[in-house]
């Protein structure tokens, strides 16, 4: 068994502060933009069209742009954790694991393939 180290936990503890927040302020930024693109429509609709007007009272308003905001809100995050773990895994990969082409096809990998 190996033992870890005190500096070693501290650094790994840091760097998942960082992408923590790197995340928030993706999903913050993210939900947003989503409130605004989504409350425009929402509230113009409620004044232009007779069945929103007759049928979207201000909570169901409230409801439709909140829910567009945290769902903007988790996907972005979740998508900039994602992206983070999987360059920081690259990061702390073996060299052995880093090379990742194909060599007998001939042919480079997509673009898309290449870490």
């Amino acid at each position: 068994m190996s033992t870890v180290s005190r500096a070693s936990l501290d650094q790994k503890l840091a760097m998942a502060k960082r992408c923590s927040r790197e995340a928030t302020l993706a999903g913050t930024k993210a939900a947003a933009v989503a409130t605004i693109a989504s409350a425009i429509p929402t509230l113009a609709s409620v004044r232009m069209l007779p069945w929103a007007k007759a049928n979207i009272n201000p909570t169901g308003q409230a409801l439709i742009i909140s829910t567009v905001a945290g769902m903007a809100y988790f996907i972005a995050a979740d998508k900039k954790i994602l992206s983070l773990a999987r360059r920081h895994s690259y990061e702390d990969a073996p060299e052995h694991l880093k090379n990742t082409s194909f060599q007998g096809a001939g042919r480079p990998h997509p673009a898309f393939f290449r870490p």
